[in-house]
Order: structure tokens, then sequence, then C-alpha cells
């Protein structure tokens, strides 16, 4: 994967220095041609220009001869209106192997005209010719019959420098774009070698080496993020094995006494020639246990991989109510405050599980009675559960969340409880996005207060 994505990094660092290579190439060879054309071109229409000025002034010199030209233009030559050379810069008149100019003459309404002719023939170079109109000189049948001054450059020194360009642009592309190719290699070879290192460090971690982390390559670009989130990822994950392996090795436990009680009361109950009713009944208690530790580890184990509650107007203050009429007469008197509706979002079913777990808890351990309290408070729907019982001890608070935690386990199995009450009160609050404490009560006793984000305004 890493060598396919480095390959297609140089690829796409070749093309785009190509592209670049052919838009700049062809635009300086485009400019620099124009330019050069353009200087020639000017040359050349000034040559003829200063003697189209010695015709319009009647100062062309005897014998038609003028003087050669300046600034590297090669011919000047001055024709009649039929057409006939009457003035040249070249010895002996008009040379043998200039173009056809026939054609070539200034408009209506213009003084100049310039055109690239084509080599005259094999072996011959492209020439610029410049035409500039001028009236005819004296001693001329019609001296005002307008004559034509031609001048014109051989474009060799043009197409020499514009071919240099080209062959050097030709030349130096492939050695430029390879450079690319293999800088972008480099770097992405560079650049991935971190990803390397955690891939392999990855790969390494196994069900029984979740304590293995990625290497971090520091910094703060998006590999080193990666590695941190991946290691955090590692984190959870060797978290909740551990949380898993613990609450497995709890559950067998818990699980295995009263197997063994039922067990033995059935298998003394069957020894016997009348069954002992007690045993029979002690049997049935022992195996409502199981199932309420059955319900709660399969409650737990949707909680911890369920779906989200289902969003919905919920009051705790009428949840308080109703839970405190399903219970006519509790062990200690339960008393409920709850002066107005609070309201919130969740699930009503599992709020419910969770107020009676809190409530079942007061109850186990209230000497007294037990106060359950519903009321917004700063943007939160609370409920709090008070007893007034020996309370939870400051280092305890929160262990009691764990599950199978029992403070007194012997007293906790008399009593009939699973250990898991205040471990399925806190998952359903934090799956509605708030939690559950423990506070000592102002009394005495302990406080156990659940808080979910309000749905009031």
């Amino acid at each position: 994967m890493v060598s396919s994505l480095r390959a297609r990094t140089a690829l796409a660092a070749a093309l785009a220095m190509a592209a670049v290579l052919a838009t700049g190439g062809l635009w300086l060879y485009t400019l620099m041609r124009g330019n050069l054309l353009d200087n020639t071109t000017g040359r050349t229409e000034l040559a003829a220009r200063k003697v189209a000025a010695q015709v319009d002034t009647r100062t062309l010199p005897p014998g038609g001869r003028l003087p050669a030209p300046e600034s590297g233009v090669d011919l000047v030559l001055v024709r009649d209106a039929r057409g006939r050379t009457v003035a040249s810069t070249a010895a002996g008149g008009e040379p043998r192997d200039i173009p056809r100019l026939d054609g070539l003459r200034p408009g209506p309404g213009q003084d100049s005209r310039s055109a690239v002719l084509a080599p005259a023939h094999p072996g011959a170079q492209r020439r610029v010719v410049v035409a500039v109109g001028a009236p005819g000189p004296p001693g001329a049948h019609d001296p005002a019959a307008p004559h034509t001054v031609y001048a014109m450059t051989v474009l060799g020194d043009v197409d020499d420098a514009t071919r240099a360009v080209a062959v050097g642009l030709l030349g130096g592309a492939p050695p430029m774009i390879a450079f690319a190719a293999a800088l972008a290699w480099w770097a992405t070879g560079h650049a991935l070698r971190p990803v390397t290192a955690i891939r392999s460090g990855l790969a390494a971690v196994t069900a029984s080496e979740l304590d293995r982390r990625v290497p971090d390559p520091g910094g703060a670009d998006e590999i080193a993020q990666l590695a941190r989130t991946v290691n955090d990822t590692l984190d959870r994950l060797e978290r909740s094995d551990a949380r898993q392996r613990q609450f497995t090795a709890d559950a067998s436990h818990e699980l295995r006494n009263p197997l063994a009680a039922v067990r033995s009361r059935l298998e003394v109950a069957l020894a016997m020639e009348r069954p002992d009713r007690a045993s029979v009944a002690a049997a049935l208690a022992d195996t409502e246990r199981l199932q309420r530790i059955a319900a709660d580890l399969l409650l737990l184990a949707r909680l911890d991989g369920g779906p989200a509650p289902r969003p919905e107007p919920v009051d705790l203050a009428l949840l308080a109510a109703e839970d405190a009429a399903r219970r006519p007469a509790p062990r200690v008197p339960l008393r409920v405050e709850a002066p107005e509706p609070v309201p919130a979002y969740g699930d009503a079913a599992r709020l419910e599980r969770a107020l009676a777990n809190l409530v079942d808890n007061a109850l186990r351990y209230a000497r007294g009675g037990v106060v359950v309290r519903a009321a917004a408070r700063d943007g939160w729907a609370v409920l709090e559960v008070a007893d007034d019982g020996p309370g939870i001890p400051e280092a305890d608070r929160d262990r009691v969340f764990e599950r199978f935690v029992r403070l007194d386990a012997d007293r906790g199995r008399a009593s009939g409880g699973t250990g898991l009450g205040l471990a399925i009160a806190r998952e359903i609050a934090r799956a509605h996005g708030g939690g559950v404490r423990a506070l000592g009560a102002p009394g005495g006793g302990a406080l156990l207060e659940l808080r979910i984000p309000s749905g009031g305004g």
C-alpha cells in the first residue's frame, strides 16, 4: 500500500512537472519568438522608412546605388509603380534569390505592410519583408506615381535563437521530470515512514498483548495525530478488555455460589423420602436470585453495546412518584419531594429502572427512612435518593458503582442484592449524557445523585 502510494505520488509529480514545463515552455517559446520577430520587423521597417524619406525628399543617390543598411537589415530596394527596381543596396541591382514581392504593397489608407516570406528555394531561409509607400523620384515619367520601398531581413538569427530555446526545453524537460518524480518518491517515503512504523506496531497487537502501543513520531501533523488516536483507541480497547475479563470472572463467581446452593438443596430434597418443603423453597429463592443476576447481566450487555436511548419527553418528578406508588409497604418510610415537574428527554423505561435501583439500594441500608427528590438545576434534571443508613466512605464513592462491588458482601447477598444495581444506574445515566455520583447526606447516611440534561426551556 505504501509503495503504491509512493508510486502514485511520484507519477503525479512527474505529470505536474511535465504540464508546467509544457505550458511554460510553450509560453516562453511563443513570447521569445514573437519578441524577436517584432524587433527584427521594427529594424527592417526603420531601414525602409529611411530610404522612403530619401525618395520623398528627392535625395536618392545617382545611379540607384543605395548605401548598405544598418542594424542587420540585409537588403533595401525601391520599385516604381510598374514593379521595376529603380534603386537597391545590393551591388549590380536586384539579387536573383529574393522572393516574389509583386503582391506585397501597402493597402488603401496604409503607409506600410510587413510579412514573413517562405524560402524562395530549398536551402534558403525565411525573410521578413516590410513595404513602405513613397512618391516617385526626380526624372521619373510621373514623379507623383507611388513607389514602394522594400526592406528585408533574413530570419536566420531568429530561427536559430528559437531553435536553441526549443532544444534546451526539450532536452531539459526529461531530467527535470525525473528529478520531480524522484523528489516526490523520496519525500513521500520519508513522510510515510512513521505510517509504516504505526502499521507494524499495530499489526503486533494481539489479544494477549493489548498493552503494546504504536510509536509516536511527535509533532502536531496528521501522522502524529493518527498515532495518538491509535494509541488512545488501544488504551480504550485494553481497558474494555480488562473490564470484560473482570466482569466475566465476577459473574462466574457470583453465579457459582447460588448454583452450588441450588444443587445441594435439590440433592438433599431428592435423597429424602418426602422432600423437605423448606429445602425446595430455598432452592426456589436461589433460582430467583439467579434469574435476577442473569437479567441484570443481560441489561448491562445491552447498555454496553446497544443502541442509544430513544429520545422522548419524560418527567423525572412523575417517575419518582410512580416508583413510590409501586412500593405500598416498604421496609422503611419512603417520601418523594418533587413540588414541580422536572422535564427531560430520554428513555422512560431505562430511567425508571435506574431510579428503582437507586431506591432499592437506599431501602436496603436505610434505618429510619428514604427521601427521593426531583429538581431542575443549571440545565440538568436531577434525581436525589438519600437515606439515613451507615453511608458510603469517601474512598469508596467511585468504586461503589463498579460491577459486583459490595462494601458489605455478606449483607448484600443476604438482602438479595446482585451487586449490579448501581452499575446499571450509572450506565443508564451515561447513555443519556449524564452520570451518577455518591455523596454524603447532610444528616448522615448516603446521597446518590443522578443527573441528565434537562429537557425544559
